[in-house]
C-alpha cells in the first residue's frame, strides 16, 4: 500500500508524515511529483496557511491538480485533506478574497463568526469532535484545532462547538477532510489515521 503525501509547500510535512508513520504506514512518499501520486494507493493533502496561498501554491505544482483529480476523482483512490488541505475541497475560500478550491464537495470557506464575544478567533486548542452522520473513520473524541475559517456547505460528516457549530469533517464516497490536525491530536489522531490507512471506501 503505496501512500503519496503531497509536497507544495504548504504543509506541515515532517510532522503528518512521523504521524502517518507511527499510524503504521511503512510505504510513503513525501512529493511533490504527479507521476507519483498517481500511482498511489492512497493520498494526504495538508495544509497549513491561507486559503489562496495554499490554492496558489498547489496549482503551481506542473500537473498536480490534474493527477489528483485522475486517481481521487476518477479512480476513486482513499483521500484525506488536513486543515487547509480539507478547506481546498470546497467550492472557494474567502480569505483575503474569493480564491477557486477544487470544488469537490459543496461549499465554501467563511471565517469564523462565534456567537460571543469570549469565543476567540482563531479557534485554537482541543476541543471535541462530534459526529454529524455515521463515518469509519470519525470517532467521538477530542482533537487539536488551530484555524481561523471553516467550511460551510454540504457533507459535513462532525462539527466542533466554538460558541455555535464549526465543521470538524467533511466527506463524500473516498474522500475525507479533517478540520483538526491529527498529528497534533495524540492518541485520537493516531487511531484516525490508523483507520484511514485500511479503509475501503
Amino acid at each position: 500500500m503505496t501512500l503519496a503525501l503531497i509536497d507544495y509547500g504548504a504543509g506541515n510535512l515532517h510532522s503528518v508524515e512521523n504521524a502517518l508513520r507511527t499510524a503504521g504506514c511503512t510505504d510513503l512518499a513525501v512529493t511533490a511529483d504527479p507521476d507519483a501520486v498517481a500511482r498511489a494507493d492512497r493520498i494526504v493533502l495538508p495544509g497549513v496557511g491561507a486559503f489562496g496561498a495554499c490554492a496558489g501554491a498547489l496549482r503551481a505544482v506542473p500537473g498536480m491538480v490534474e493527477a489528483m483529480e485522475r486517481r481521487v476523482r476518477g479512480d476513486g483512490a482513499p483521500f484525506l485533506g488536513i486543515c487547509v488541505g480539507m478547506q481546498l475541497m470546497a467550492d472557494a475560500g474567502e480569505e483575503m478574497g474569493v480564491h477557486a478550491g477544487l470544488g469537490w464537495v459543496s461549499g465554501r470557506v467563511r471565517r469564523i463568526a462565534p456567537a460571543t464575544m469570549e469565543a476567540k478567533v482563531p479557534h485554537m486548542g482541543w476541543n471535541d469532535v462530534r459526529p454529524a452522520l455515521p463515518h469509519p473513520l470519525i470517532e467521538t473524541g477530542e482533537a487539536y484545532f488551530l484555524h481561523s475559517y471553516a467550511f460551510e456547505g454540504q457533507d459535513v460528516i462532525a462539527t466542533t462547538d466554538h460558541a455555535g457549530p464549526v465543521t470538524a469533517a467533511i466527506g463524500r464516497d473516498n474522500m475525507i477532510g479533517v478540520q483538526f490536525h491529527p498529528e497534533k491530536s495524540q492518541r485520537y489522531g493516531l487511531a484516525m489515521l490508523e483507520r484511514f490507512l485500511t479503509w475501503r471506501p
